[in-house]
């Protein structure tokens, strides 16, 4: 229903008229409007509205008195209140739920306390009129008039009161129905007494006051005469008297507040301020009627446009969803910036420099769906600020509405990054910040009663983390997950279908866990929002311009990417001034030092390379030509990270020559501690150029005034625009830079092929559960058997169309779901991992028949081992318990060696050949039993054919792994193992990381076989010891996020031995007495500690409380 156009004017008034209106509606009290001579005739839809009118008006008046005399007022209709008519309903004699008081769910108006209105007014308005009497203060007059109101409900027609009607100004008439007053005179004139004792009240006192107020009532509407205080003819004199005395004495007792208990009654007469001096005053209930129904015309229902109405309805319904949704969402407020308290924008200025945010993060953690728990997806550029808006919204899960959160990001390094960075925060807000990465994290989660934890996992071990909630019936903890690089799903390979599988799953369980996800540009990304059921938002936000260039030749050419054709989408800009020798441009044909120095060293420039090795080549070739003036440049800066990169022992001699140059590359070659010395070196300035592979695009944020582009390929692949928009991303430096530009090098041949790089449409995303014919599928279905999600074929089939690929399928017909879904069932039904059983004996058609998950295949998806691989892990399980080698670690380590890294690693039969003989007599039995003899490797060093048909080379090459695996278990450092095998030290590291990881795999698939039992604990063991591969005194301080082995060596020399005391120590200290530590690395350090202790403390208390909580059970006395 629409308000009046005044709406704005009386604030209070709309208000009250609103609830009227819904109230009005609700009741089918309708009155019928004459049709209006306005341009549009849908006036009459709002009649209903009009109906009302008088009755907003008269709460108006009240409130414009009150106003007035902004004191306790009592309202009557004596000659000396103002307007009197103006204080009655206008539509006095109408059906109307006011006049009986219903609107607000009393019995009349006397009965309506002030709060009753004051709850549907604005806050300001609710302030001018909090000294308002309430109106039961003021029922003299009201109640008076309600009653005579009440009495005349039923109309009434006498010839007076027609002439009156007729009198009236033309059109009141139309706007009031009458009843009939000769039928009211019979009803009053018919009521006995007892009747009116009953209506009233039922004190004795007020029985006297209505059995006067009954007779004068009568005896005004019949003989037409003023309301006297004193008794009518009909009474005797002594009647009379004794009437006029209770008649003063009960309403001045009333009046005093002195009456009992039983006023507080249906009329609510309490204060009664003699009701009956309206008629001493000279004015005839006739009087006031026409003098209303006069204020009744002259109140003309205002016109109101279809339009008007079709716009303050859409208006009414926005502002009604607004005041929802900011109800709903303020009960989890505890703060002012955007729900948090304040000290959470206190740690962002000092821990990220961050005083306000952009636009548009204001305007996405504003959104309904934010704030109302709905699924959503967002999409802007490559340094935007999209992780800021997803760290909010966790800690706002955290904070505000006490549930954990899921952060999931792509690699490892990412993780452990991000752990670091978030243990300020962990520490100063009391929240847990846990790290599921490699073999860390416990599965499932400890449950915590007074804090919550954020959880920071790889796609993989969130995954693992997800199942084990849904397993333990626990998915309600997790209140919100978030998803970095979302459109990793279509990565095409494992990683993106178990990233599907994980999302499926929760979306299917889970009604009450949001999902954000942070995602590239993609053409497609609506198939991602459908698949989430999320709302999407976008933006093309950059804090610092970009502007993109193509080098072709010794020529620069901006991109247009306005251009109407390709012909257009190069612009030329200008040539390099650069000179080169003839030796010099044949050392860099593509002019890249031309290019970098134009940057550096006042300025970072990153150069994106195709391979590891070009890298390397590019970063020595660069220096070589650089001036001798760039070594001067932060000198002493770059002299102490050289003493770190060298903590090991160890320096790669490609960093020696170029770290003093300003430069260093980055790739995966490098072991952690050496990223993420380089890494921070590049954000502080002490390095102003990286050459890097693809991967540093998709890790941590480390942007550039320049970015250069080598070649438009990664390895022998033409770069994608999503990969060419994530590298030329990184162009531009928030708050440093005015503008940032990236510049690729293109070849005449690949001319074509850049034009569409630039300008040509996003890639599309597709699901990965298809890759290697349906892997993805059948690890989803296994899972799913397993979990108990679906134990039927029908409910499986009903479940693959929730996922990516189902909701792709949908639009090309869902007959290759279906197929994929028989096919990849049949395939778990051949490995054994599930069966088919009846719901019913004798059951055979399909739909009465159920799935069931085996105990291998339980153990497969617990442990999360590939499918490829189970069958090959049991046999080499079983095998190992028959003669399982246990004076070494040799044996355990092969078998925790992981099988998709021997495709990794070709052997250097040499170097194979000198280890091997090298093994003690217990050592070469373990090669003996696996299946790896000496001669097989003899004749590969010779270069001669293998006769041994009986040997599996997968076998033998695995072997090599675990030999370089069972080197470090001795504390080989990774240089060693890295130069004594044949491998780079980044390869040797990773590959510790998968072993750990591997071994704790094969720990959670044993725990499910029980004739693996003597597993269980051996593996537990040793995926500790392969985790850190230290001396045991040293496990404790490397479990702290960013403590590697060498800067674990040197807290413990500097006496920090434990994590107790590397949590209470003053970062000042560590400075102090670690050489080359980084004020900033040392506090990060130490909050890490104390995140960590805090966690180990907590658990443990917890422990305790649940023992003590245990019910004391009897000794039994012998």
């Amino acid at each position: 229903m629409v308000p009046p156009d005044d709406r704005e004017e009386l604030p209070s008034q709309v208000f009250i008229a609103d609830i009227m209106t819904k109230e009005l509606g609700s009741s089918g009290n309708t009155c019928e409007v004459p049709e209006c001579d306005g341009e549009d005739s849908s006036d009459d839809m709002f009649g209903e509205y009009d109906s009302i009118a008088g009755d907003i008006s008269f709460m108006d008046a009240l409130e414009k008195q009150h106003n007035q005399d902004n004191c306790s007022q009592t309202f009557s209709l004596t000659q000396k209140d103002p307007e009197p008519q103006n204080c009655l309903p206008k539509k006095l004699v109408q059906h109307s739920p006011l006049s009986s008081g219903s609107a607000l769910g009393c019995d009349n108006i006397g009965q309506m306390k002030t709060h009753d209105v004051e709850q549907f007014m604005p806050n300001d308005w609710k302030e001018k009129t909090i000294k308002r009497t309430e109106f039961n203060d003021s029922v003299g007059s009201v109640h008076f008039v309600q009653n005579v109101q009440t009495e005349l409900h039923n109309g009434f027609n006498t010839k007076n009161v027609e002439n009156d009607i007729k009198s009236l100004p033309r059109g009141s008439s139309q706007n009031t129905k009458l009843p009939k007053l000769d039928e009211t005179i019979h009803t009053l004139t018919s009521n006995s007494k007892a009747d009116a004792k009953t209506r009233f009240c039922n004190s004795e006192d007020e029985i006297k006051l209505a059995d006067i107020l009954k007779d004068d009532l009568e005896c005004t509407i019949t003989t037409r005469k003023p309301l006297k205080r004193t008794c009518t003819s009909a009474h005797s004199e002594e009647e009379a008297n004794e009437t006029n005395a209770a008649f003063s004495e009960t309403a001045n007792r009333i009046a005093c507040g002195r009456a009992d208990s039983s006023s507080k009654n249906v009329l609510g007469l309490e204060n009664i301020k003699v009701a009956t001096d309206v008629a001493n005053k000279g004015m005839s209930i006739r009087d006031r009627i026409k003098n209303t129904l006069v204020g009744n015309a002259r109140a003309a229902t205002p016109v109101v446009s279809r339009t008007r109405h079709l716009q303050e309805s859409a208006l009414s319904h926005e502002r009604q969803i607004a005041m929802e949704t900011c109800a709903n969402d303020s009960q989890f407020e505890i703060g002012p910036f955007y729900g948090l308290p304040t000290k959470v924008h206190s740690l962002l200025q000092q821990q990220r420099g961050i005083k306000e945010l952009y636009a548009w993060q204001h305007d996405c953690l504003s959104l309904n769906s934010v704030r109302q728990g709905k699924n959503l997806i967002y999409s802007l550029p490559t340094s935007g600020g999209k992780t800021l808006v997803a760290e909010i919204l966790m800690l706002r899960e955290l904070l505000c509405k006490r549930r954990d959160a899921l952060l999931i990001l792509p690699y490892v390094a990412i993780v452990q990054e991000k752990v670091r960075s978030l243990s300020v925060f962990g520490v100063e807000l009391e929240i847990f910040i846990e790290e599921y990465a490699g073999s860390k994290g416990r599965m499932p989660p400890r449950k915590k009663r007074k804090k919550n934890s954020l959880y920071i996992a790889t796609i993989e071990k969130a995954h693992s983390l997800v199942n084990s909630l849904l397993e333990e019936g626990r998915m309600q903890e997790i209140g919100l997950i978030v998803v970095d690089e979302l459109h990793m799903l279509g990565e095409g390979g494992s990683r993106g279908a178990t990233l599907e599988q994980t999302l499926a799953k929760v979306q299917y369980t889970s009604k009450t866990t949001q999902i954000i996800g942070m995602s590239a540009t993609l053409s497609n990304i609506n198939d991602l929002q459908k698949f989430l059921n999320a709302e999407l938002y976008t933006n093309d936000f950059r804090p610092v311009e970009l502007r993109e260039y193509i080098k072709l030749g010794d020529s620069i050419y901006g991109v247009n990417n306005k251009a109407l054709c390709p012909e257009e989408q190069f612009d030329f800009i200008r040539l390099l001034s650069y000179k080169y020798s003839s030796g010099m441009l044949k050392m860099d044909p593509d002019h890249i030092v031309a290019l970098v120095t134009e940057v550096i060293p006042a300025h970072s420039c990153l150069v994106f390379c195709p391979t590891k090795k070009n890298c390397e080549n590019v970063a020595e070739m660069i220096c070589k030509y650089l001036a001798k003036t760039f070594l001067q440049h932060r000198e002493e800066e770059k002299r102490a990270l050289l003493a770190e990169l060298q903590a090991d022992g160890e320096l790669c001699p490609v960093l020696r020559r170029t770290v003093p140059y300003g430069l260093a590359y980055h790739h995966s070659g490098l072991t952690g501690e050496e990223r993420r010395l380089i890494e921070e070196a590049y954000s502080a300035g002490t390095l102003c150029l990286l050459t890097c592979t693809s991967t540093l695009a998709a890790g941590v944020n480390l942007p550039a005034r320049r970015v250069i582009l080598r070649s438009p390929y990664i390895g022998n692949s033409f770069l994608s625009r999503s990969q060419y928009k994530q590298m030329v991303g990184r162009a531009g430096r928030a708050g440093i830079d005015s503008s940032g530009e990236s510049i690729t090098i293109v070849n005449s041949r690949d001319k074509a092929k850049a034009v569409t790089l630039v300008g040509g449409p996003f890639e599309v995303c597709q699901s990965s559960l298809t890759y290697e014919d349906g892997k993805g599928v059948q690890s989803l279905l296994l899972s799913l058997i397993g979990l108990k999600i679906t134990t039927d074929i029908d409910a499986i089939y009903r479940f693959l169309e929730t996922t990516l690929f189902g909701v792709q399928q949908q639009e090309g017909g869902m007959k290759e779901l279906g197929e994929l879904g028989r096919h990849c069932l049949q395939q778990l039904l051949q490995l054994g991992l599930v069966r088919l059983c009846s719901r019913s004996e004798g059951a055979a058609a399909p739909s009465e028949q159920m799935l069931e998950i085996t105990k291998l295949g339980q153990a497969t998806y617990k442990g999360s081992v590939d499918l490829a691989f189970c069958t090959v892990l049991y046999r080499d399980l079983k095998t190992g318990v028959e003669g399982l080698v246990l004076n070494n670690y040799l044996h355990l380590i092969y078998l925790a060696t992981p099988y998709d890294m021997v495709s990794q690693c070709r052997p250097d039969w040499n170097t194979y050949m000198r280890q091997f003989n090298q093994l003690d007599v217990t050592e070469q039995k373990v090669a003996t039993f696996i299946g790896v003899p000496e001669g097989f490797i003899a004749r590969k060093m010779a270069g001669q054919g293998t006769r041994q048909k009986t040997v599996d080379e997968r076998v033998v090459n695995r072997f090599y792994l675990a030999l370089v695996l069972y080197a470090l278990f001795k504390q080989t450092s990774v240089w060693e193992a890295a130069s004594k095998f044949g491998q780079n030290r980044g390869f040797i590291q990773n590959l510790v990381g998968s072993a750990a990881a591997f071994a704790s795999c094969i720990m959670h698939f044993c725990q499910e076989l029980d004739e693996f039992w003597a597993y269980q604990l051996l593996f537990a063991d040793l995926t500790q010891k392969l985790s850190y591969c230290v001396k045991s005194e040293l496990i404790p301080l490397m479990e702290v996020a960013g403590v590697k082995e060498a800067r674990a060596r040197q807290l413990y020399k500097a006496g920090f031995k434990s994590l107790a005391m590397l949590a209470n120590a003053d970062p000042k200290d560590l400075v102090q007495q670690i050489e080359f530590l980084p004020h900033r690395q040392a506090k990060q350090i130490v909050f890490s500690a104390k995140l960590l202790l805090t966690e180990k403390a907590e658990a443990l208390r917890e422990e305790a409380e649940e023992l003590l909580a245990l019910p004391d059970f009897p000794l039994l006395l012998s």
